[in-house]
């Protein structure tokens, strides 16, 4: 493996969820102890299995690893130390501020961006404590903080007294107000982490087109931070010997070979290493020191080993269940890379197939799907099937702009360059995006519209509670006058039919059951959960494929605790792409 040539002290894994971080990370760090080195290993992702892993308990203490020498491992907890975090900075106001500024503020400190800043908070620590480096040859981070992360820490000491003249427009830099007194340690942190000599980032992702776009945005946004010392790993791709004799697993193969013939410009000059999909969950020593070598060869399942799913829904059946009002909103919402377009797609064909009146919107960056079914839209049989795609740059410009123009019009430059990073987080886009579909939600009284991507339960309560929208409406219409406002629309079941996506896959599914929690808090409960791409529920003779369905089945069942109604979408051999692909998949 070429990203392990010459490594610097500090090595940071990053990616999105799902990816192999985990895996990758403590699979280094192995390497590095059977080469002789001592190693720590930091995870901060909230579906650790770093204990599980290594058969003992670890938790947020360096702990010596029991049956492998030189190797040592800390599991930072990203929610424990989000919510310690939280009680820093409120617990001193509980009897100072009446209630409704302190829900505010806590609605503030309990968005993605909190998470990343308090992990970032605990690692820091490790990173720059010379008494802990002084240990060990290497120290292995399971998770890098994201550019928007590092350019707050950047930033000019003035949050506190920015967010108290500015607490509506501060989504992230709420945040920060607590980390003020380590200023001189997040310095050192971020000098580190931008010198090559000291530090290596890698780049991990799978061999999908929008996971690698995803990947070469990060590379070029932490590039231009100074973090010039990248590399990736395209991990899961499908083995050459596994694709020679089943159709499913040779279109798997294609199809990730075609997009790894045609990388994003900004990583064709990174050194990369491609880690083959492996028959197991990597768990255990033995899994682990086996990830990085040559693949061993498969014997075939047992039919008595092979698991089967009870289930008894299928995309076709939902779509069936919906059609039977006429009219709603059917937002689907999860993370990246699950497939929500695709399946936002294929439920608003099915249900024109149907002869109802449909608008899908879309704000997916990529747009493949919406340009093909734009293109085919000329069809007869589908004129009652409306597209439209929201363009998330322009409309986070434009919101942006607004609130430069409103709020930061009497800042002065140092306060307006504060304003303008906070504008820079996630938070900001899905408000941007949100404003935009709010003006189809209206639509949905009359017929249906399907939306994907859609904002998380934070985002719809930062809205909520930093525009105070719900409330001022209350109160200009009183008791008697009939009004609704988006979130309230979202909070009826009978209006608004929410579909979670997710993959059978441990960190997908943890991620997914977070967004239902956050969800709930804005009282939005899912209508149903999909599982795409699912191996458990796919035509199959691939003996890799067999055993990885296999696999699933721990996951699938994970999800039928949590969802109300669920189906399974199996992986196809071919993608589903067009109107054809689509209305199959609801058939």
């Amino acid at each position: 493996m070429k990203f392990l040539d010459n490594l610097p002290p500090y090595l940071f894994f990053t990616g999105k969820g799902g990816v192999g971080k985990t895996s990758l990370s403590c699979a280094t760090a192995l390497n590095l102890v059977e080469a002789g080195k001592r190693v720590l290993l930091v995870s901060t992702d909230p579906a650790s299995n770093v204990a599980q892993v290594f058969n003992q308990e670890i938790g947020n203490n360096i702990t010596k690893i029991k049956q492998v020498g030189n190797l040592s491992a800390i599991e930072i907890d990203p929610q424990e130390a989000a919510e310690n975090y939280r009680q820093r900075i409120v617990g001193p106001l509980k009897n100072i501020l009446p209630s409704d500024a302190l829900r505010s503020i806590e609605e503030q400190l309990s968005g993605a961006c909190t998470t990343e800043i308090a992990a970032f908070d605990e690692f820091t620590g490790l990173l720059t404590n010379s008494e802990v480096s002084d240990q060990f040859d290497h120290i292995v981070f399971d998770t890098a903080p994201t550019g928007h992360t590092i350019r707050l820490l950047q930033l000019p000491g003035a949050w506190s007294s920015f967010i108290e003249a500015n607490p509506e427009g501060a989504s992230c830099l709420g945040p920060m107000a607590g980390l003020e007194k380590q200023r001189e340690q997040y310095a050192h942190a971020v000098e580190l982490l931008s010198n090559p000599q000291q530090t290596r980032l890698i780049l991990v992702a799978r061999a999908q087109q929008g996971a690698l776009d995803e990947v070469a945005r990060t590379y070029q946004e932490l590039y231009s931070l100074g973090i010039e010392q990248q590399c990736l790993i395209v991990n899961g791709v499908m083995p050459e010997s596994a694709a020679l004799s089943d159709p499913l697993a040779a279109a798997i193969r294609q199809r990730e070979q075609a997009v790894l013939q045609n990388l994003p410009e900004a990583l064709k000059n990174l050194t990369m290493d491609t880690v083959t999909l492996k028959a197991n969950n990597m768990v255990g020593v033995e899994m682990l020191s086996s990830l990085l070598k040559a693949d061993c060869p498969l014997a075939d399942l047992a039919e008595s080993s092979l698991q089967s799913i009870e289930h008894d829904e299928t995309l076709a059946a939902m779509v069936d269940e919906l059609a039977k009002d006429d009219h709603g909103l059917i937002m689907l919402m999860g993370k990246g890379g699950v497939g929500k377009t695709t399946l936002a797609a294929s439920i608003a064909v099915g249900l024109a197939n149907k002869g109802l009146d449909v608008h899908l919107t879309t704000s997916d960056p990529a747009a493949h799907l919406q340009a093909t079914l734009k293109g085919e839209l000329e069809s007869p049989a589908l004129e009652n099937l409306q597209v439209s795609r929201i363009d998330p740059v322009e409309e986070t410009e434009r919101y942006r702009q607004h609130v430069l123009e409103t709020k930061g019009q009497n800042l002065s430059d140092s306060e307006r360059a504060l304003l303008e990073e906070d504008l820079r987080s996630p938070c900001t886009e899905e408000i941007a995006i949100f404003q935009a579909f709010s003006r189809a939600i209206r639509e949905s009284g009359r017929r249906f519209v399907v939306m994907d991507t859609a904002p998380t339960g934070h985002t719809l309560l930062l809205l909520d509670a930093t525009g105070a929208y719900h409330k001022e409406i209350e109160k200009k219409m009183g008791e008697k006058q009939r009004f609704t406002t988006p979130l309230m629309q979202l909070q009826d079941p009978e209006r608004t039919k929410v579909l979670i996506a997710t993959l059978a896959e441990t960190t997908p599914v943890l991620e997914a059951k977070h967004l239902q929690d956050d969800l709930a808090r804005a009282g939005i409960h899912p209508w149903g959960w999909v599982v795409n791409n699912a191996l458990s529920v796919a035509e199959t003779t691939s003996p890799l494929l067999q055993q990885r369905a296999n696999q699933e089945c721990y996951q699938i069942g994970l999800v039928q605790q949590y969802a109300s109604r669920l189906a399974l979408v199996p992986m196809l051999v071919k993608e589903p792409v067009g109107l054809e692909a689509l209305s199959q998949m609801t058939k």
